[in-house]
């Protein structure tokens, strides 16, 4: 007789059950903005959505036709908001506590997660705190860094001060990188958990290579074509990219410069490199064809907090020339993927790019590799660690039954 049915079920024959939970994510900046933070966090909260969790997304309206977004699992809901001084195409978060305050009380988050340190940031954080709720925050720009390159360095520790102030009242602050974790806690910050950026392996892959945009280049088999993506602006450090570029032609290397790009320093670059080829911005797909088109992604920022140009990269199969910060301290192994430069020895950087593209053997060697490092920055698994950190910041939160009592009695009186 078939006893099977009498069998018990073991319930380690099950998946172990994740709640859902209700998550507020609150930003400055999101698609069709074209930054890394508006890029990255747009494929967090799919991430965070696709594993079962609810969404409401608080950012600023960015045009006066701007209309929110309503899905099963996710909603938008617009504040106020200006334009960045010197970034017109971006806006800015006015102050909105008071309208935070409200729409959480009528639906309340099981944690909140700040992802930019604006005004609208330290409104929620505020609103939270009234509310009790739970906050973990993000670190994503290096607005302390960027001061030095605007005239403004005297304000480098009040920014600092405010941005360890902001981050040391949540729960958790995520940051990209092991290096940026060890300057942060140098400067006092607390509750810091790295968390990398991911990136789209799918999009971003050697597999776009295209001849026919070599071609629109005018680039042979034999020519070497240099790409830099991001925006052209002091802060980039792009003169280095300049330099490299005159120094391998004053050598005689057959060289290609391609810039993905705008921003105020256009025009400077035109009139000195005026060979080079500007492309402006580009799509996701079109600019997944430049990274695999190109042979070297030179990239010399000295002011990111992750640089999520540099995994896009190395996804692409594209050797990558950096200073050893930020993403590339984590991601590029030298003479494997990339190369990297000591912060303290700029001049390495022009020299080493020579040296890279006049051995040929080196950069397709190099070439082979590259993908091969950043296979685990699938963004599936990114999500998972960030829902373990909220997770965790829910659990240590207090009771939230006796605070939600305490509100039910507050409105009712």
């Amino acid at each position: 007789m078939d006893t099977s049915a009498d069998q018990p079920i073991v319930l380690e024959d099950f998946p172990a059950f994740r709640p859902s939970m209700r998550i507020a994510v609150v930003t400055e900046t999101w698609p069709p903005e074209v930054n890394g933070v508006a890029v990255t966090l747009a494929k967090l909260v799919q991430g965070l959505c696709l594993r079962n969790h609810d969404v409401q997304l608080i950012r600023p309206r960015q045009t006066a036709v701007d209309q929110a977004s309503h899905d099963p699992g996710y909603e938008e809901v617009l504040m106020r908001g200006m334009p960045i001084p010197r970034y017109p195409e971006l806006k800015l978060g006015l102050p909105s506590k008071k309208n935070l305050i409200k729409a959480w009380t009528l639906r309340r988050p099981d944690v909140v997660h700040i992802a930019t340190e604006g005004p609208l940031g330290w409104s929620a954080l505020q609103a939270a705190k009234v509310l009790k709720l739970p906050v973990t925050s993000d670190f994503r720009t290096n607005f302390h860094s960027y001061s030095k390159h605007y005239g403004v360095g005297w304000l480098r520790k009040p920014i600092v001060a405010y941005l360890r102030k902001f981050h040391n009242a949540t729960a958790c602050t995520m940051v990209p990188t092991q290096a940026l974790h060890a300057e942060l806690a140098k400067h006092g910050f607390l509750n810091l958990k790295v968390v990398a950026r991911g990136v789209d392996t799918q999009m971003f892959n050697p597999a776009k290579r295209s001849a026919e945009l070599r071609r629109a280049w005018q680039a042979g088999p034999e020519t070497v074509v240099l790409i830099s993506v991001g925006r052209l602006a002091v802060e980039k450090n792009l003169g280095q990219v300049m330099a490299s570029y005159e120094a391998l032609q004053s050598v005689g290397a057959d060289v290609k410069l391609v810039l993905v790009g705008d921003g105020p320093l256009r025009a400077h670059i035109q009139q000195r490199c005026p060979e080079a080829l500007f492309a402006g911005m580009l799509s996701h797909d079109q600019l997944a064809a430049y990274y695999a088109s190109a042979d070297l992604f030179l990239f010399p920022s000295q002011s990111e907090t992750f640089g999520n140009v540099t995994v896009e990269a190395l996804a692409s199969g594209l050797p990558v020339l950096a200073f050893d910060c930020a993403a590339a301290s984590d991601w590029v192994k030298p003479d494997v993927n990339g190369w990297l430069i000591p912060e303290a020895q700029p001049e390495m950087y022009v020299t080493t790019a020579v040296r890279v593209v006049q051995s040929a053997t080196t950069l397709a060697r190099v070439a082979t590799t590259t993908r091969a490092q950043v296979g685990q920055l699938d963004w599936q698994e990114i999500a998972e660690q960030v829902e373990g950190v909220l997770l965790h910041a829910i659990d240590s939160a207090p009771d939230q039954r006796s605070i939600l009592r305490e509100w039910v009695q507050r409105l009712s009186a």
